[in-house]
């Protein structure tokens, strides 16, 4: 293809761009926003697909199988938890103002400058090689599309176009010094681009897919005659362990959320915390959308172009060329550049804003500030230093990714240079999590876990990638530095035998977060860390007024803090926030307006409002000192401008905290010592005496359910007992009365008299036995017992009952079962119990069938009465084991017996260290389960206690 026609079109694209954030621009400048809107958020998020996406997904693809799903699965598997998550960063970068991780981070460890320079070091080195991937997939694509007949070289095209996304980004991304100011430009050419990309995408698969193939079926089948191609339908196949899985997962979330790109967009950049509710399930739609066609893209360029020596990660743009489309080519070619430039314009933001204030801004910040002497006005360049700086940065960054790119990069796959980077931001996983959930972390663990986890990251995972000719010596993969084995980055202290991935996170992560953890530990936290670890953790809760000022000893002067503003923010937007804040706090400015002097100049402007005329006039001779809520102020907006760590050294240095001395501190230390253990002693008896009343109460209550189940008791066994006596009683009067009665008639009174009394003796022995259950009296004798023969007995016993009603009774009971430990004599009485209630419920008639099973399980013995009977409801199956439930209830499915029978079975199996439930349903028959352990315990089972006394 011709390449001044590609070298038109790519810079037409990114004219286009310009248009698209200098319309978003004039729009935003006119309070009608273009992105606040969570489509575009959602959009915008998008950046994390990159020309890894575009390119090196499908070249992973070709030689991984599916792999290539675990870096989009992370994200997709993490978006629901944003809400938890993502929202809890937002609202703390919101409230701090905070404009990076580097920011994040560092304001959360007590804001220290050392460690947000630290964290701009790994991110810098870590992105670069990343920024580098995109230039190279930048100038690998317009290789293939120009073919080698182009006159201008690769590296030039990058180059150029490098050149161009920098004046790009510093146009658009680094306008202003505030750097919490929202880039509506840069968010809205992110988000075109993400449509772009996608939409180039989805154009070229479907080609390949139904154009080349006939559907995905056909690439599919076609793939799978291909025995090299066949083993990449599984993970296993294709060579990807279980651990490298898990890593990809594990990697893909960190980046998504600590990419610094993606903290850029994702909470720099947001509008609302709502358009997360929506970006939670639009970003991971986008993501399954774009990866659809991955895989017939790499089978059809395998099948089709394997063999012509062509790099996998150039499928995309070969297939539709091979095949003489070349307008989609270019089509495909403009996603590529999209997917890589909207990923260096939002990157190069990010670093540069960290680069500016972390590594520069500090430096500066103690270096005028000791020869200032504390004049606030000798810090207004700073504001212009800290500007230009960014914009400097934004080329720095370019230029040593272009640098990176030209010595190493072009050696190395996409998807190997993007995992690297990966790994490099997920060393601010401790830090970053602990911050928000856990107020123990400390400056110096997460300075020493980071720079651990750095360290062994770059051991591990970039060393091997500088080994080569004319770089490092290739003896150190095999034999270890100073061939030391132990020292192989490969295989760090003898690990062997996972994938370089997984090695490297497991190392870094395993010194990163022991070294976190065990220093926060060790070290205590400062008074600025505590307080900082309460606003992230708690971010949701409303702090008071008094928390948010606290830790300002020292008393700078209102016109040095609004001199400082005014160096940084300018005059009009100094005005403005001070104008707010006396909006929002009318009262900070009283008592300074009172107690200073007012001259005649002064008097005659009295016109204006007293509140911005405070801000306004600062008279020579002035020396009020500022309210401590307008330093909390002004230090949250230079940290939108500066960073946490250079806006706290920037008013410590014109506010001259003062040092308290040894004396006070032990003093202060002694006086919080004593209240926090007459505090804490306070805790302990309120706990003790809630303990207590809980108790009290429980016992009442178990006091007043035992008296209702005396009083149930006493009534129901009166009125069971006065049955029997009030039918014998009857009887022998009509006996006695009626001398001349026949002799029939005589016999049969005298029979039911028998029965009754029978009866009567009865319902006095299961009263006397559950009473010496429940009272723990009761003792077992436990022998061998043949679980078949006792069964056999037990049926025998009821068969007559059962014979007469026309039920059917069926054993099922092997006699192999092992020899079961227990009381035979309580054992039968168990069976015949619950033999005997399922003759009772099954209809008689002939249709009844009663069933007793048992069978092994693990070190018990299981058996089961079934019958097809009334049934119990579910509500019922624990009441029915309660004492006289039958008798109180007579519409339930037993209206026969005392009620006693299934107590005193319940408690006879618990006395065998058993257990027994019930299934049943209304009108679909019961099962009744009983579990009794093969192996008799060590020592007697506690005595039952009894509920009530008989």
């Amino acid at each position: 293809m011709n390449q001044l026609l590609v070298i038109g079109f790519s810079f037409g694209y990114l004219a286009l761009l310009f248009g698209v954030a200098y319309a978003a621009e004039r729009r935003s400048a006119t309070r009608q926003s273009l992105v606040a809107n969570p489509y575009v958020y959602a959009l915008s998020m998008a950046v994390y697909c990159t020309a890894w996406t575009y390119y090196g997904s499908v070249g992973r693809a070709a030689h991984q199988g599916l792999s290539f799903v675990g870096i989009y699965l992370g994200p997709a598997l993490l978006a629901p938890a944003w809400w938890l998550v993502l929202r809890k960063i937002v609202r703390v970068c919101r409230q701090q103002r905070l404009t990076s991780i580097a920011d994040f981070i560092s304001a959360r460890y007590g804001k220290s400058a050392a460690l947000g320079a630290l964290v701009t070091a790994v991110c810098v080195l870590g992105v670069v090689p990343y920024i580098a991937l995109q230039i190279k997939a930048i100038s690998g694509s317009f290789v293939v599309l120009v073919g080698s007949g182009g006159r201008v070289e690769a590296s030039v095209a990058a180059l150029f176009t490098a050149g161009a996304l920098a004046v790009f980004t510093i146009l658009f991304g680094v306008r202003s010094v505030e750097a919490t100011e929202r880039h509506e430009g840069v968010v809205l050419a992110v988000a075109l681009e993400s449509l772009v990309k996608l939409l180039a995408f989805l154009v070229l698969g479907g080609f390949v897919t139904f154009g080349l193939f006939h559907g995905f079926a056909d690439v599919f089948d076609q793939a799978a005659a291909v025995p090299a191609l066949a083993r990449l339908f599984t993970l296993h196949g294709a060579g990807t362990s279980s651990a490298e899985w898990g890593t990809l997962l594990v990697l893909s979330m960190s980046a998504v959320l600590l990419l610094p790109r993606q903290f850029q967009v994702a909470v720099v950049e947001n509008v609302s915390e709502d358009h997360l509710r929506k970006a939670m399930w639009l970003f991971p739609l986008y993501l399954l959308i774009i990866n659809i066609f991955v895989l017939p893209i790499a089978f059809g360029g395998m099948l089709r172009l394997g063999s012509s020596g062509f790099d996998a990660d150039t499928f995309v743009l070969a297939l539709p060329l091979d095949t003489g489309h070349s307008w989609l080519a270019l089509l495909t070619y403009l996603g590529g550049l999209s997917a890589a430039s909207s990923m260096i314009i939002v990157e190069a933001v990010a670093l540069s804003v960290m680069i500016s204030n972390h590594l520069l801004m500090p430096l500066l910040v103690r270096e005028v500030s000791g020869r200032a002497g504390g004049q606030p006005r000798r810090f207004a360049y700073l504001g212009r230093v800290a500007l230009q700086s960014r914009r400097g940065a934004v080329v720095l960054v370019l230029a040593l990714a272009y640098g990176y790119y030209v010595a190493v990069g072009r050696q190395l796959p996409l998807v190997n240079t993007g995992l690297v980077s990966f790994a490099a931001v997920a060393q601010f996983v401790p830090a970053v999590l602990g911050g928000l959930y856990w107020k123990g972390g400390t400056r110096r663990g997460a300075t020493l876990g980071l720079l651990a986890g750095f360290a062994v990251w770059f051991f591990t995972l970039v060393v091997p990638t500088v080994v080569g000719p004319g770089r490092l010596p290739t003896s150190i993969l095999s034999e270890g530095v100073g061939g030391i084995s132990a020292l192989r980055p490969g295989a760090l202290l003898g690990l062997e035998g996972l994938d370089y991935l997984s090695h490297g996170l497991f190392w870094s992560w395993f010194f990163n977060i022991g070294l976190y953890v065990g220093a926060s530990l060790a070290w205590p936290p400062s008074a600025l860390e505590l307080r900082q670890a309460d606003v992230f953790v708690d971010v949701f809760r409303r702090r008071s007024l008094a928390e948010e000022v606290a830790g300002w000893p020292g008393h700078p002067l209102l016109p040095d803090v609004r001199a400082l503003l005014l160096g940084f923010l300018g005059k009009k937007r100094t005005n403005q926030a001070l104008q707010a804040f006396a909006q929002r706090f009318p009262d900070a400015l009283s008592m300074s307006n009172e107690q200073v002097p007012r001259s005649n100049s002064q008097e005659a402007s009295s016109a204006e409002p007293p509140v911005a005329h405070s801000f306004t006039t600062s008279p020579p001779h002035q020396f009020t000192p500022a309210d401590p809520r307008l330093l909390l102020y002004a230090e949250k907006l230079l940290a939108g401008t500066l960073g946490p760590a250079s806006a706290r050294l920037l008013l410590a240095s014109v506010a001259g905290e003062e040092q308290i001395s040894y004396d006070n501190v032990v003093g202060i230390l002694k006086e919080s010592q004593q209240l926090l253990e007459a505090n804490r002693q306070l805790h302990k008896q309120s706990r003790q005496l809630q303990r207590l009343t809980d108790e009290l109460r429980q016992a009442y209550q178990q006091l007043q359910a035992l008296d209702q189940q005396k009083d149930e008791f006493l009534y129901t066994v009166t009125h069971e007992l006065r049955t029997p006596l009030t039918s014998i009683r009857a009887l022998a009067e009509i006996l006695a009365d009626n001398p001349d009665l026949e002799e029939a008639e005589r016999q049969r009174f005298q029979l039911t008299i028998g029965r009754e009394a029978e009866r009567l003796t009865r319902l006095i022995s299961l009263i006397l036995d559950l009473e010496k259950l429940e009272s723990g009296q009761a003792t077992l004798v436990r022998t061998p017992v043949a679980l078949a023969e006792v069964a056999a007995e037990a049926a025998e016993a009821v068969g007559q009952l059962a014979r007469a009603k026309g039920i059917s009774l069926h054993l099922d009971v092997p006699a192999e079962l092992p020899p079961l430990p227990a009381d035979r004599d309580r054992l039968m009485q168990v069976l015949i119990n619950l033999l005997s209630n399922a003759v009772k419920a099954c209809p008689p008639g002939g249709t009844g069938r009663i069933g007793l099973l048992a069978w092994p399980a693990a070190d018990a013995l299981l058996l089961c009465v079934e019958d097809n009977g009334k049934g119990i409801a579910s509500a019922e199956h624990h009441q029915i084991f309660d004492k006289f439930f039958q008798a109180q209830h007579q519409n339930m499915r037993k209206p026969e017996g005392s009620g006693l029978g299934l107590a005193i079975t319940k408690k006879l199996v618990e006395l065998h260290q058993g257990r027994i439930w019930v299934e049943s349903a209304p009108e679909q028959g019961a099962r009744f389960f009983v579990e009794l352990p093969l192996v008799a315990p060590v020592r007697a089972a506690a005595p039952f206690s009894p509920s009530y006394s008989a």
